[in-house]
């Protein structure tokens, strides 16, 4: 530790420190407007200088090192004269529009002015600003109030990692803009606006819109994707006016992506649904919900009287809170009396968490996502995790930009941590096991794995030993078309690390054989060390928001809440809710098969749309046969318009409830406005669907609810409290013995053309499709096509195409792209019009198609 005085108080801390942190510590406030804490310091404004003893000059305090024995003094009549000196040189030429600037009431600039009693200006200049840049989408930006802190260019380039912007020009000239004056290529995260201390940067949407004084705050969760950020919605007159987060106390430290910074707008869509819809002779018409809430029990009882309770089934979301999947399954295994529920966690995470807890005991993630921030190496397989969840993406920038770790990016697409990647796997669609099992085997041979934490931790580790042998690398190298030295490489950074965090998603949790391929990396972690340590672990991602909480709370039939095997706690469960449970229970393609049998005659989809589902046109066709189909959503969709009824439900920022992130951190949501016209919170809809069916449902308010789970299960047992964070389970432990290799088998390297579907950054599902500020960044589906495919088919770029499988065809704009392979497609999921997922096999994102002009 470094000892020195200020302002006559001692302090130690740790080597490398600045002056102005070691001041912080002790309570001991020093004027900045450039510095920012998760940023490294600019030292541009010298507002800070501080007088040290034995130097004839004062010091910038925020870029200073600390130094033994240091005297430093943080305020005389010298200093504030410097002080005002270096705000009043600032405000040359700066605008005297606070009346109408954005920032006003919580502008840097003006905060220091009054601190600092500068109220006059002494100086004069030529005013050379650049004019107003407003040809940027979202971002408006006004070079005539920029200080130059450059706030917003080191957000935008060491946390998010996106290199947007840069200070050009030099001088009293320079201003923030684009690399080469041209179209902002961004991720359109509005880091850099909630950065900037004066109104330079400022959000288009939220132009004009309120100011600061008129808005209450409201604490809550952004719920698009599972890293749940903490948020804050800033609201007025019962509308969200803007979203924002605070650095230092949230778990995101302020940051946020485009779905949390401009992906507000769904909550007041004109498509949003305001009343119960009922449809009678095939005509949907608005009623009360009285009526609705009749028609639909009416019909549950003449359904279960007719053929049974196992005529009818459910399919839930990960958009609701775990109160209300907790109550949609109790709902169908006890009033309705089925366990045939599901939801599209059966095409992706329910796959990672059942094979992780095979193997490896796990239910989900292994620690908090800041463990990947302080790992040695990272290890990112078939996940743009960017897309699927910017906090991690932001954490390795943490570990592989901020510190020394290495990453590994392994993946059929060039996205944008390839940049950074010290290896970049690019590998064929399809190998990813012989991609896994390759760096395996280099692991092992290379003596880089921990032999005595293996063998005493993983029950058959001699077999996964012996059958590592097998794995041929020279043939590997052919099937996933990398060099045996890049490979190696690979290999050497992970095993050369002190700790590894392996990340994957979508690409593998989605793909064919996705349980194989899950076991391959569960094995590749093993031999890592990826659990075996402090700082690292193992991370699934999906990238619906309360998934983890889904899964949690038993929304499928293999489970019960708590991830209590259902055939074993049935009986558990059904005295505690005092009655008998279903036996059985038919999962997402049974009960898609049920209804194409006639089997299945009435499906309630909460918040759940299966014409998005892989083959959602096979699922349309069964949806059109069904007797009954209630559907509770909140925006009008080609679900709804099947619907026999509509239930109106409410988005995350009209409700309370909690989510549970994708590392098991549950949180809490706020009410921050009211639900849209006369739609009801999801909560409240099951509660009177549950009372019109069972005498004495037990609760059903939220917080008896949440109660319940409590005493049911194991989730919340390690519950604290930390404001709306309120609590975060604790990091996996392996147990000795406990884990397993499993033997899994490569597939063949898929051949022809073929498509791949996925999540891109600037859309969560199909809900930011209703967001005006995703939809000004990314207004429609496209397909994603290699130059030498394009110049085979003689397609040329914005050309609309014609994109066929076995399955159906669609119809798209070409976006030609050097990030593809040739051989491979991409198309975003999220549009409707493009239907992308129709062309997909169940349960499936890859699949051979034709391209032929239009």
């Amino acid at each position: 530790m470094v000892n020195l005085t200020i302002d006559g108080k001692t302090v130690s801390v740790p080597p490398g420190s600045t002056i102005l942190e070691a001041a912080r510590k002790i309570d001991i406030n020093i004027p900045t407007l450039c510095w920012l804490e998760k940023v490294s310091p600019t030292g541009a404004c010298r507002a800070c200088v501080v007088e040290i003893e034995g130097l004839d000059r004062p010091m910038t305090a925020c870029n200073t090192p600390v130094k033994e024995g240091i005297v430093v003094t943080t305020r005389t009549e010298n200093l504030a004269l410097i002080r005002r000196q270096v705000v009043q040189l600032l405000l040359v030429n700066h605008p005297l529009d606070c009346p109408v600037c954005d920032a006003g009431g919580e502008c840097g600039l003006q905060d220091i002015c009054h601190d600092l009693d500068v109220d006059f200006q002494p100086y004069h200049a030529e005013d050379v600003a650049h004019g107003v840049i407003d040809s940027w989408p979202l971002i408006k930006q006004v070079p005539s109030r920029c200080i130059l802190c450059e706030k917003c260019v080191k957000v935008c380039n060491e946390v998010v990692g996106a290199q947007a912007i840069v200070v050009r020009e030099r001088g009293e000239r320079a201003f923030i803009d684009t690399h080469d004056g041209g179209p902002l290529d961004c991720e359109f995260c509005g880091n850099c606006v909630a950065e900037c201390p004066t109104g330079t940067l400022l959000s288009k949407p939220f132009l004009h819109k309120a100011r600061p004084w008129e808005m209450t705050k409201i604490p809550s969760l952004c719920t698009y994707c599972g890293s749940q950020c903490e948020i804050e919605y800033n609201v007025k007159n019962d509308r969200v006016q803007r979203v924002t987060s605070t650095n230092g106390v949230t778990v995101n430290d302020g940051n946020l992506c485009i779905g949390g910074a401009f992906g507000y707008g769904y909550i007041d869509s004109e498509h949003r649904l305001s009343g119960p819809l009922v449809r009678v002779d095939g005509i949907a018409r608005k009623t009360g919900w009285d009526e609705a809430l009749e028609m639909v029990a009416g019909k549950i009882r003449e359904v279960k009287s007719a053929f049974g309770p196992d005529a009818l089934a459910g399919l839930s979301s990960p958009r609701l809170t775990n109160e209300e999947n907790y109550l949609f399954q109790k709902f169908f295994r006890t009033a309705v009396g089925t366990n045939n529920i599901d939801s599209e966690a059966r095409f992706g995470a329910l796959r990672s968490l059942l094979t992780l807890d095979a193997a490896l005991g796990l239910k989900g993630s292994s620690h908090s996502l800041d463990n990947i921030g302080r790992s040695d190496a990272v290890l990112v397989f078939g996940c743009d995790a960017t897309a699927e969840a910017p906090a991690i993406d932001w954490q390795i920038e943490q570990a592989c930009r901020k510190r020394s770790g290495k990453l590994v990016l392994a993946n059929m697409r060039r996205v944008k941590l390839s940049r950074y990647a010290d290896s970049f796997l690019q590998y064929r669609p399809g190998s990813e096991i012989a991609l896994a099992k390759a760096l395996t085997r280099i692991l092992l041979d290379r003596g880089l794995a921990d032999l005595s934490f293996l063998e005493s931790h993983v029950e058959n580790f001699k077999q996964l030993q012996r059958d590592l042998q097998d794995v041929n690398l020279e043939k590997t190298a052919e099937a996933t078309g990398l060099s045996p030295l890049l490979l190696e490489e690979a290999a050497l950074h992970l095993g050369q690390a002190g700790s590894v965090a392996l990340v994957f998603g979508g690409d593998i949790t989605k793909s064919r054989n996705a349980e194989e391929k899950i076991a391959a990396l569960a094995n590749l972690a093993l031999v890592c060390g990826v659990l075996n340590g402090e700082a690292g672990g193992l991370f699934p991602v999906d990238e619906k928001g309360n998934m983890q909480g889904l899964l949690d709370m038993g929304v499928f039939p293999e489970s019960l809440p708590g991830h209590r095997k259902y055939a074993e706690a049935r009986k558990d469960f059904g005295t505690a809710w005092g009655t008998s449970l279903p036996e059985g229970g038919k999962n997402a393609f049974e009960i898609l098969e049920g209804i194409e049998k006639g089997e299945i005659r009435f499906l309630y989809l909460a918040a759940a749309n299966p014409l998005n589902f892989p083959d959602g046109g096979r699922w349309r066709k069964a949806l059109e046969k069904l007797d009954f189909l209630l559907v509770q959503d909140i925006l009008v969709s080609d679900i709804t318009a099947l619907a026999s009824v509509v239930l109106p439900g409410t988005s995350s920022a009209e409700k309370k409830g909690s989510f549970t992130s994708l590392d098991h951190r549950t949180g809490y949501l706020e009410q921050a406005v009211s639900p849209r016209g006369d739609a009801r919170p999801d909560l409240e809809i099951l509660g009177a669907l549950y009372r019109s069916l069972v005498a004495f449902p037990g609760p059903l308010k939220q917080e008896d609810i949440f109660k319940e789970i409590g005493v049911l299960t194991s989730l919340y047992e390690d519950a604290g409290s930390r404001g709306r964070r309120f609590f975060s389970r604790q990091s996996f432990r392996p147990e000795k013995g406990r884990m397993q290799y499993i033997p899994v088998r490569e597939e063949k390297p898929a051949d022809g053309l073929q498509l791949l579907t996925g999540k891109i950054l600037f859309h969560f599902g199909t809900t930011s499709t209703f967001a005006e500020g995703n939809l000004e960044v990314s207004p429609e589906g496209y397909i994603e096509i290699h130059p030498r495919d394009a110049k085979a088919s003689g397609i040329a770029d914005g050309e609309t195409v014609r994109i066929s499988s076995e399955l159906g065809e669609i119809q798209g704009r070409v976006k030609l792209s050097q990030n593809l392979l040739p051989g491979l497609l991409f198309a975003p999921y999220h549009f409707r019009a493009l239907d992308a997922q129709k062309l997909m096999p169940a349960g499936e994102n890859l699949v051979e198609v034709k391209i032929t002009r239009v």
